[in-house]
């Protein structure tokens, strides 16, 4: 039998923090407690998870910071935050503390759950090269050669359309934001230039999804960016 993973769920909710206890150990994982970050701090010390759900409205340390504390003292450790529904400044300032993903309340448990496979299961890929082929569904991208195929068919993309796919690619399955893509594919002075990304994502979307107004692909993450399909 495979060894259980371990979650550590940071809520001062004692409703919320029990119900995630039970129903997520009966899915199968070790599921620790915490009422608040500090007391989340001193479990992360003496067990060694591999995730943690940590609430974003605590009272004393709030989740942004210890989102920002454990990052910093268990660095690579996986968070994702409970967040309220629709409030872009909260998810934006947590994924920049270090935040993984979120999950806005209220959540269903198995987006939750597939969120927490997820996040646990990159952490626990095997080290070495990093891969230069990535592969999800029908959509193949060759690094080395800066080929991306569909169904084995070659997509012709034009360079901003192809790093802007590669960046998504390379996380796949987490949320990247406007910001950072901006940033990351046309420079740190293009950052609030939101609509260039758009017109690439809607170019890219023609090239690759079935149908560009339904993409199964690249996702929108509204207010916060683009998330491309995990396989």
């Amino acid at each position: 039998m495979s060894q259980k993973r371990k979650v550590l769920v940071v809520e001062d909710d004692e409703g919320i923090r029990q119900s995630l206890f039970e129903t997520l150990g009966a899915l199968g994982f070790a599921v620790g407690e915490a009422r608040n970050g500090e007391e989340a701090l001193v479990q992360l010390r003496m067990v060694n998870y591999d995730a943690v759900l940590l609430d974003i409205n605590m009272p004393g340390m709030g989740g942004k910071e210890t989102c920002r504390r454990i990052c910093q003292t268990f660095p690579g450790l996986p968070i994702i935050m409970l967040t309220v529904r629709d409030d872009e400044e909260d998810i934006v300032e947590s994924l920049d503390a270090g935040a993984f993903d979120y999950v806005t309340k209220p959540f269903q448990i198995r987006e939750l759950t597939a969120r927490l496979r997820s996040v646990i299961r990159r952490r626990h890929a095997p080290t070495g090269e990093p891969d230069v082929i990535s592969i999800v569904g029908d959509i193949t991208l060759d690094a080395n050669r800066r080929l991306v195929e569909k169904k084995g068919e070659q997509v012709r993309l034009a360079p901003k359309e192809y790093e802007t796919l590669r960046c998504l690619m390379e996380h796949a399955g987490r949320p990247v934001r406007h910001e950072n893509l901006l940033r990351s594919i046309w420079g740190p002075l293009y950052s609030n230039e939101r609509e260039y990304l758009r017109v690439v994502i809607n170019q890219l979307r023609k090239k690759i999804e079935d149908d560009p107004a339904h993409p199964v692909y690249i996702l929108t993450e509204s207010h916060i960016g683009y998330r491309f399909r995990e396989d």
